[in-house]
């Protein structure tokens, strides 16, 4: 991969895409808009940095906005061995040293890191939170995880993305209902579709779908943690949709109890569980504009 700084053009505005080193030797890319002050905008799962040039452009008046691509994803190298919070909170670390960003907005999974990493890095002095997937239920959303593996491992894409997404509750009792033959039909006509639209460096769910099992790992290592983070002195802002993920909102409660700065607690209604994301076929209840407002009074 290259290391140079290389120019592309956002659905706004222009970006350029630049990378940093983590310490265990991983390439961590990211994408760079904007000027003044920066902030860092950490994606969950299914997505990558390019999910949120939307909220990056909506943002860049004010603000130098960050747009990494997790690892495993995209502009950035592979998860490697021993993967776990530690490697995520180590990448954002140097994220943050090489931009000297004071400000991370981190959505679900992206969300649980920036908490995690608040608690050991004192270069975070404002952090929101989306619907961070943080688990109170012991493991009941993580049990999706070995027949989601075995499904991998045979090659049966769409049908390992079905399970992740009945086992996260991603498509409400609706999809839940549906046989899983017909879910299956129509993600591989999604992904076909996709694919054939798809951009040299479009991060396609097809290739998305291997990291699931990452972001289930991360699920699993962090649940029942809510206690530590009571210890977190970064002001905090809590976001949500009211479409978004019910057994999320929950977790919101409980940290609207516990963490001790928190600033406001926010329902934006209509949005989803990816309600900051690029709006796109899949992903309608999505209203980045929305959510840049409330984070550009709580950054400023």
């Amino acid at each position: 991969m290259k290391t140079e700084t290389q120019t592309a053009t956002a659905v706004q505005g222009a970006y350029t895409t630049i990378s940093v080193i983590s310490r265990d030797g991983t390439t961590i890319g990211y994408r760079q808009l904007g000027h003044g002050p920066g902030v860092v905008l950490l994606h969950g799962a299914m997505v990558s940095g390019q999910d949120f040039t939307q909220l990056g452009a909506a943002l860049a008046d004010l603000f130098t906005v960050y747009l990494p691509d997790r690892r495993g994803r995209g502009l950035s190298g592979p998860f490697g061995d021993h993967y776990s919070m530690q490697k995520e909170v180590e990448d954002l670390d140097a994220l943050l040293t090489k931009t000297g960003a004071h400000r991370v907005f981190g959505v679900s999974a992206g969300g649980l890191i920036c908490l995690q990493a608040a608690l050991t890095l004192p270069a975070i002095e404002k952090m929101a939170l989306y619907e961070p997937a943080l688990l109170m239920d012991g493991t009941a959303h993580t049990s999706w995880l070995p027949r989601y593996d075995q499904e991998m491992a045979e090659g049966k894409v769409a049908a390992a993305l079905v399970t992740c997404m009945k086992g996260l509750e991603l498509g409400g009792p609706a999809m839940n209902a549906m046989p899983n033959w017909l879910l299956e039909r129509l993600t591989n006509m999604a992904m076909k579709s996709e694919d054939k639209k798809a951009q040299p460096g479009d991060v396609t769910m097809r290739k998305l779908a291997p990291t699931l099992h990452y972001d289930g790992v991360l699920l699993a290592e962090m649940s029942g943690t809510l206690d530590r983070f009571r210890g977190v002195q970064a002001e905090v802002l809590l976001l949500g949709g009211s479409k978004g993920l019910p057994f999320l909102k929950p977790t919101l409660d409980a940290l609207q109890k516990t963490l001790p700065h928190v600033v406001k607690r926010m329902e934006f209604p209509g949005l989803e569980h990816g309600g900051a994301n690029n709006p796109s076929n899949t992903n309608r209840g999505s209203k980045p504009e929305l959510v840049a407002q409330e984070l550009r009074q709580f950054f400023a």
